[in-house]
């Protein structure tokens, strides 16, 4: 019951993700990162296996890391994006990962940018996009309000009625979710909503 969607807004590109590990029937913790920050301008928010959504987006951020080591510059949204879709493309042929990826990130020239790349390794340049049961009220909330000049509080705004759509019109609806921006000042955490907190664990 994953729900990752993205938008690109005026001089912004924001994604937000729930933050809820399930397995099964299971709800193992509600405060799961599943937007990672790539580098300083890019961001990227995955939906799928647990075990896969970790191991490969860190497989990913590192490369782009290597990347910037070896040569000195950083890539850009498009490289980084096309790059992963090429991991995922030479992984379906071998041992595939379950593995669905919202890729955000600013580039000095060209601006905001969003990319949509899916476990089997489709790859395409969007202004908004979502993954998982979320996306049918994500995508229809999007194409109803979605406006390309969106300044932020006009999207998180947006952001905020996709929530709250989700939380009330989703039969397994996860409680919290987390939004991240990326704009000319970088890709940072905007805020969390919460419905629910986890439990303390309790001193042995």
């Amino acid at each position: 019951m994953e729900s990752v969607f993205g938008l690109v807004g005026k001089d912004f590109a924001i994604v937000a993700a729930d933050s809820s590990a399930v397995h099964s029937i299971l709800v193992h913790k509600t405060n799961e990162d599943k937007i990672m920050i790539l580098d300083s301008h890019k961001l990227m928010g995955a939906s799928g296996e647990t075990g896969d959504r970790a191991q490969f987006t860190e497989y990913i951020q590192k490369n782009v890391a290597l990347y910037q080591f070896r040569n000195g510059i950083p890539l850009t949204t498009a490289a980084a994006a096309n790059f992963t879709r090429g991991e995922l493309a030479t992984a379906l042929r071998k041992n595939p990962y379950m593995v669905n990826i919202i890729m955000a990130g600013y580039d000095k020239d060209i601006g905001p940018s969003i990319y949509f790349i899916d476990y089997i390794a489709s790859l395409h340049k969007l202004d908004k996009a979502a993954f998982g049961y979320g996306s049918y009220f994500a995508l229809s909330m999007m194409d109803r309000h979605y406006r390309k000049d969106m300044i932020v509080e006009e999207a998180i705004d947006l952001v905020d009625k996709i929530i709250m759509e989700i939380r009330s019109r989703l039969v397994v609806a996860p409680p919290n979710f987390v939004i991240k921006i990326v704009d000319k000042d970088g890709a940072r955490e905007y805020a969390w909503r919460e419905s629910i907190k986890d439990a303390p664990v309790p001193g042995v």
